[in-house]
């Protein structure tokens, strides 16, 4: 894994289960917040699917695409783009109507001193895309963050663990499943809440902030010393098969990996493959922020992609000096504050 394009070409190759889920899901798919960091993955992704199964339902994409290239590049691929910004409403009311929605709009990085935009983008767009799309099935990207950070020792917060979210990002996250949830009861719209927990690439995610610490010999923070990963082309594909899983009584999904993942032995993991000596600092927290995603793995399977694969794809990644998006993932917060 050395180039941006084989990494694409490894995240939207789709697998023969999302083909055969995929011939269930009647009508198109619209992905409002294709530009983020996993939407134009699952967009391509989703379309490729439905290439290989035979069929020609569209995949539409809707962003501002205020910059870059990414507009052509799905277009490229077969996807149809609807320049929009959501939070107008005129422009979102002129959306054509789709019968699966993949709701990816949202705000993380920067809430602090934006506490306004986290909130309208997480929990006032949620009203209006409810209220646009109640006969459609949707799918809305969630956050584990909304649960309470709990005892190592447990396996992780559970569908029916209740929600106790810290700081206002995770607050919001709670208030857009809550908006989505009136409106399901109230329109009788089938909606599945998508909870994920740090889903990875090469160019972001747990796996490359520690072993871009290894790499340059900087200490290890053990605070919080356990974390749950998932390769981003299985949450993808997990989020299309969701479709088939929509309920209005919303049904609840967490999405992660099976492993519960000591830091301590990631880093020691990337030591090895760079031949470095691993510092840290501080000693493992007794409780962390950690989902149970024992109920998706029932329903979709485990993931393709093991951990180990995905270290050993990182390590290559930083030794070949590919391609990073500076965002940190903060799994390390432990006061909600991003």
């Amino acid at each position: 894994m050395k180039t941006t394009e084989q990494l694409m070409t490894t995240l939207t190759t789709p697998s023969n289960r999302l083909i055969n889920d995929i011939k269930k899901i009647k009508g198109d798919i619209m992905i409002l917040g294709v530009g983020g960091k996993m939407g134009p993955s699952l967009a391509i992704l989703a379309k490729k699917a439905f290439d290989e199964a035979g069929l020609d339902n569209k995949v539409i994409g809707v962003s501002r695409f205020s910059s870059g290239n990414l507009k052509s590049e799905l277009e490229a691929s077969g996807v149809e783009t609807l320049a929009v910004d959501l939070l107008d409403e005129n422009e979102l009311n002129s959306l054509p109507e789709v019968a699966n929605i993949i709701f990816m709009a949202g705000k993380k990085f920067g809430t602090s001193g934006n506490e306004h935009e986290t909130w309208g983008m997480n929990t006032y767009l949620p009203s209006k895309v409810s209220e646009k799309f109640p006969n459609s099935n949707i799918v809305v990207f969630s956050s584990g963050n909304i649960y309470p950070f709990i005892d190592i020792a447990t396996g992780g917060c559970t569908e029916q663990t209740p929600t106790s979210p810290i700081g206002e990002y995770a607050q919001s996250c709670l208030g857009r499943e809550r908006i989505f949830t009136y409106f399901a009861k109230k329109n009788n719209t089938p909606i599945l809440l998508f909870r994920l927990n740090y889903a990875i690439d090469m160019k972001y995610g747990v796996l490359l902030e520690i072993a871009n610490q290894v790499y340059n010999e900087k200490p290890i923070d053990l605070t919080t010393g356990l974390v749950n990963v998932i390769w981003q082309g299985d949450a993808n594909e997990y989020a299309i098969r969701s479709l088939l899983h929509c309920t209005t009584e919303p049904s609840i999904l967490n999405v992660t990996g099976p492993e519960t993942i000591s830091i301590r032995w990631l880093a020691e993991e990337f030591g090895n493959h760079f031949n470095k000596e691993v510092t840290f600092l501080n000693e493992e927290a007794s409780s962390a922020l950690l989902n149970n995603a024992g109920k998706a793995h029932q329903l979709f399977g485990y993931p393709h992609v093991s951990i180990q694969q995905m270290i050993e794809w990182t390590a290559e990644w930083i030794k070949n000096e590919g391609e990073i998006i500076e965002k940190p993932t903060h799994f390390q917060e432990r006061k909600g504050e991003f």
